[in-house]
């Protein structure tokens, strides 16, 4: 209860403070709504957490070819794209190792696990007899298709020899011996579509980034692979057996160009991951599809915003989205995701996103639907023309 003074002349001074509490009181609550965003959505905040393993190190130098170090390029090339996603906000990069040290395979593993990583990454560089031999290539673990994937495995599994313990460690495998690879494929299968996903990734972003030769996405029995408990893929930035190629990847620009088409790689994942907008330059393609896409009409276009993820089914009120109107819900694997709002247009769609990052949603971004399946950005704009 407030009482205003019966002196006049004390009238102008009562207001004055009256209206000093209210705007400090406005403020206060419009600070609470902003931030006091409910615990059970703070999934979507959580960050993207990538392992990044850069290849060899101390006494396992890695192929030599053309007299270069593969141990040494491939540090680089990890800490280039390390420092690129570090200034990114949502991204948590871990390093096997960051100076030239040995590590043991398995230990690679155990610190993507520990770190409970969304994505691991092993850098390498690969040879081949034939200095001819060039591009870039991803793979991911699982059978051996052809010699030569079988060879690429045996080439870098054979490090286990240089361990203590070896045949304890990795229950007898043997790098030499292509039944040994059965044994590592149970563990990985529950990934295996992720990881060709991520792999796709970045075999897209080298064609499309960097112009290199498409040797398209692989599988074959790479044991670093093996122990990992996330989406996990094994990357060759290319041929130091090949002269021009070698030199490029020994450079600091061929490095730095690794690095940007990698950490684009990275982003373009994580946003296909969660559902977001695919990068201009490196869009993720699946014929199938990309038919099913082309397929339909123009006017089913729609545009979302979302806002949040949680594994919890909330009720559609307001009172559980700071205030926000007009939510809708779609379940993804596990998660439950929160979309505001429906425009036409992504113009409008982006005033909206600036309406939810207002109330506190400041991880929110625009998602496209065609039909009700999420499409790229990219793709809806295409069809709105």
């Amino acid at each position: 209860m407030i009482i205003l003074s019966k002196h006049k002349e004390f009238r102008p001074y009562i207001i004055c403070i009256l209206t000093i509490k209210n705007t400090i009181l406005s403020s206060l609550l419009t600070l609470i709504s902003f931030f006091c965003v409910p615990n059970y959505l703070i999934s979507q905040e959580k960050p993207f957490v990538v392992v990044l393993d850069a290849g060899h190190g101390g006494h396992d130098t890695g192929n030599r070819g053309n007299g270069y170090y593969e141990k040494k390029i491939a540090l680089n090339i990890a800490l280039k794209t390390g420092n690129k996603l570090e200034k990114i906000k949502g991204f948590k990069v871990i390093y096997t190792r960051k100076t030239d040290v040995f590590v043991d395979l398995i230990e690679r593993a155990n610190i993507a696990n520990r770190n409970d990583a969304d994505l691991f990454i092993s850098i390498h560089c690969d040879a081949f007899t034939s200095p001819k031999a060039y591009g870039a290539g991803t793979f991911v673990l699982g059978l051996h298709e052809n010699e030569r994937n079988f060879k690429v495995a045996q080439r870098e599994n054979s490090v286990i020899f240089l361990e203590k313990d070896f045949e304890k460690k990795y229950d007898g495998f043997n790098p030499n011996d292509p039944q040994s690879v059965i044994s590592l494929l149970l563990m990985q299968q529950t990934y295996l579509n992720q990881s060709i996903a991520a792999a796709s990734s970045f075999q897209k972003s080298f064609v499309n980034n960097l112009k290199r030769k498409d040797r398209k996405v692989k599988q074959a029995g790479f044991i670093v692979l093996k122990y990992t408990y996330m989406p996990s893929v094994l990357v060759e930035t290319g041929f130091l057996t090949n002269p021009s190629e070698g030199a490029y990847l020994n450079s600091s620009k061929g490095q730095e160009n690794m690095a940007n088409a990698l950490s684009k790689a990275i982003i373009n994942y994580r946003n296909i991951r969660d559902a977001s907008y695919i990068d201009d330059n490196i869009e993720l393609v699946d014929k199938q599809v990309e038919k099913q896409v082309n397929d339909v009409p123009k006017s089913n276009i729609k545009f979302k915003v979302q806002i949040a993820a949680s594994k919890n089914k909330l009720e559609l009120k307001p009172y559980n989205f700071s205030g926000l109107n007009s939510i809708t819900r779609l379940k993804s694997g596990k998660l439950y995701r929160y979309y505001y709002s429906e425009t036409s247009t992504y113009k409008k769609a982006l005033i909206k996103l600036n309406e939810a990052k207002s109330k506190g949603f400041s991880n929110s971004f625009i998602v496209a639907f065609d039909n009700d399946k999420i499409i790229s950005i990219t793709k809806a704009q295409q069809l709105l023309k």
